[in-house]
């Protein structure tokens, strides 16, 4: 392993000195993951645009605070869950909206190129409901399942995000994995046991 900074770290040095384009090359790095993550934490389109230029906008005036003990990544979905719990919390009553044509799908599984027509529009029919699956989720138990789940964080660093231990976040995670399974079984055939 090599002990020079990471082509990341230069750019958040490069950042923290003021330079804007080093900032920039970072946001183009992470936007589609942000954009993704506040989309899974239930935002809509148009309201996951404005919040994730508030993250960063928020990660800009906070880059000196940013102490490197967690990756830049896993800084930028704390504040994105930050930011996504304070728009959902003025919505009354919560919206459950799924994916329709045009608009990204709340839940993004990779593309399959292999697959013939038939097949993804079953992969396209899967993701819908998976959408709608996560969307009927506690908004705890969907952000345990969307950043370890799906985003892929560790559970140490999706405890963070979120800014709860590790077994509170394990527990979180057990029970939305649990829901959504429930949820799912109608769909994919799951036997109960």
């Amino acid at each position: 392993m090599s002990g020079g900074p990471t082509p990341e770290h230069e750019l958040i040095r490069s950042a923290r000195a003021g330079d804007q384009d080093a900032f920039a090359a970072l946001v183009a790095i992470h936007a589609n993951r942000v954009y993704g993550a506040l989309r899974r934490f239930g935002l809509d389109p148009s309201e996951a645009d404005e919040v994730a230029q508030e993250v960063f906008l928020r990660a800009w005036r906070g880059l000196a605070r940013f102490e490197e003990r967690a990756q830049f990544s896993t800084w930028l979905y704390r504040i994105a869950f930050n930011e996504a719990q304070r728009r959902l919390s003025r919505r009354a009553p919560p919206r459950v909206e799924p994916a329709r044509g045009g608009e990204d799908p709340v839940v993004s599984l990779p593309e399959a190129p292999h697959l013939g027509p038939e097949a993804q529009a079953l992969d396209h029919e899967f993701e819908e409901i998976l959408a709608r699956t996560l969307a009927q989720l506690s908004v705890e138990s969907r952000a345990a399942v969307v950043l370890r789940d799906i985003e892929g964080l560790s559970t140490h660093e999706a405890a963070e995000v979120v800014g709860v231990r590790e077994a509170a976040f394990k527990s979180r995670l057990h029970r939305g994995r649990m829901q959504l399974r429930a949820l799912l079984e109608p769909y994919l055939g799951l036997e109960k046991g």
